[in-house]
């Protein structure tokens, strides 16, 4: 544990534990998110490190490189810890060859998963108890272990059953869809108590499930926002998990995301031609810039964004349902991401359907990304169920009017224009229920009203850049929770 000279300087030491971080590897926002924490908890006086497998290359990201922690059998084959920073973060990095040198991305290759990600990534969580447990070479030991989602949740449990109670744990679930499922015969494999394989336990229908093992063994359990925490107790989001979840619901918080405000600031933005929530002028002539970019002509109605992930949770099959009602209306779409083939096709088919006003690009790419914020008109977020989510955050720090729909964090961030919250001065966004195909048509249709009305329409945008969306006071409700668990 701390000391007394370091207790004087920091408040606690944190051992985050994840399979993602921005910076070195990305595929989602758990990499935003777990790569922002320690910088904003710096300032709260926590010290945090942050412990990532070394997939292939990520060690020659690492300066002031130093070994803190080996063992010479980590599930198949000699392991390391190498400790240094990269990315402005202090970095523990599992150097072990056998896991986690290989082609591919964090989780799969050519498509499919590889099959010993359960032993992968418990290998992970082992080596995060053992940190926790005995601390590193150079001397550094964690009060506090946090993991984040299935791939650390057996972390958690590792040091409930090997006896440690001086190291407090929280979990954090980005995402209750995926879950670590592995067979049960892998439990001696995996390092697990077969004393711990039943329903209140670790066992999922007959499997191991190593997110459950967490939700049953860490001491508080939060999740991305407080809609998502109290959906992840009903059966359509809880994903058969939702009876243990509520049977902790006194240990579970939800904890808003925020996002970089550095990185994602229309006054400094080197994409596009900058602007503020004062001098607004620039939007503009970022949409003018965008319409020419995706070969878009005149657009009278307002011009829609769409930066996604294309798959069924998305709701781009929503999206392409009000498609002909929004471009009848004046409306045009920008549509940048990639998914599901199916939903990649419908969208090239409404790109030939609606020339000038439907414009696709399959893929990602971080510059276009900023450009359509800095660009778009509205930004739609029509997803069936959104633990947080980011993009909506993005669109009001840019003024880029978030259409989303009533659900997780979503329902969290974004003040949906109603006749009370207009006559307020208070709606930030459009949000609408039921999220079904007439309820994103009828949110569209008051998106055009909206835009028609100028007045209106520049003192909304005005609010949504103006509203708080930054980590600041998302990284003091982590404090708090740190603190509640060290007093």
């Amino acid at each position: 544990m701390t000391g007394a000279n370091d207790r004087a300087a920091v408040r606690g030491r944190v051992l985050s534990v994840a399979s993602e971080c921005v910076g070195l590897i990305k595929t989602g926002g758990l990499a935003d998110v777990v790569g922002a924490l320690p910088a904003a908890l710096a300032a709260q006086g926590w010290d945090m490190r942050v412990l990532l497998p070394a997939y292939r290359g990520l060690a020659a990201h690492l300066k002031d490189t130093r070994e803190v922690w080996a063992e010479t059998d980590l599930y198949g084959g000699p392991a390391r810890v190498l400790a240094g920073r990269a990315a402005g973060l202090r970095v523990l990095l599992l150097d072990a060859p056998h896991l986690f040198d290989r082609e591919g991305g964090p989780y799969s290759a050519h498509g499919a998963d590889f099959p010993d990600n359960p032993e992968r990534f418990a290998a992970l969580s082992w080596v995060a108890a053992a940190i926790a447990r005995e601390g590193t070479d150079d001397d550094w030991r964690p009060d506090i272990l946090h993991a984040h989602d299935w791939q650390a949740g057996l972390a958690p449990a590792y040091l409930r059953y090997q006896g440690v109670s001086d190291v407090r744990s929280v979990l954090t679930i980005h995402n209750i869809a995926f879950q670590g499922i592995a067979a049960s015969y892998k439990l001696s494999a995996l390092r697990l108590p077969h004393s711990e394989f039943h329903s209140g336990g670790f066992e999922y229908w007959g499997n191991i499930s190593s997110l459950k093992a967490g939700l049953v063994t860490a001491d508080r359990i939060t999740t991305v926002s407080p809609t998502y925490a109290d959906e992840l107790m009903r059966p359509e989001f809880g994903m058969g998990l939702e009876g243990v979840i509520a049977s902790r619901a006194s240990d579970l918080e939800g904890l808003l995301n925020g996002v970089d405000e550095a990185v994602w600031d229309p006054a400094n933005d080197p994409e596009i031609a900058t602007y503020s929530a004062r001098r607004p002028k620039g939007k503009a002539q970022n949409r003018a810039a965008l319409l020419e970019e995706f070969g878009l002509g005149e657009v009278p109605g307002p011009l829609a964004i769409l930066v996604s992930r294309l798959t069924g949770q998305k709701g781009i099959d929503l999206v392409l349902a009000a498609l002909p009602d929004f471009v009848a209306a004046g409306g045009a779409l920008a549509v940048l991401g990639s998914g599901e083939p199916a939903l990649e096709a419908a969208l090239r088919d409404a790109e030939v359907r609606f020339p000038g006003r439907v414009a696709v690009r399959i893929g990602y790419d971080e510059g276009l990304s900023h450009r359509m914020f800095g660009g778009g008109d509205a930004v739609l977020v029509p997803s069936r169920f959104e633990p947080c989510g980011l993009t909506q955050m993005y669109g009001l720090r840019y003024g880029t009017i978030p259409v989303v729909a009533a659900t997780g964090g979503l329902n969290d961030t974004v003040i949906g224009a109603t006749p009370a919250s207009l006559a307020a001065g208070a709606a930030t966004g459009i949000v609408f229920h039921p999220i079904d195909n007439l309820g994103l048509s009828q949110a569209l249709r008051h998106l055009v009203q909206l835009h028609a009305d100028e007045k209106e329409w520049a003192r909304m945008r005005t609010r949504a850049m103006k509203t708080d969306v930054g980590w600041s006071s998302r990284s003091a409700a982590y404090a708090a929770l740190y603190e509640s668990l060290l007093s």
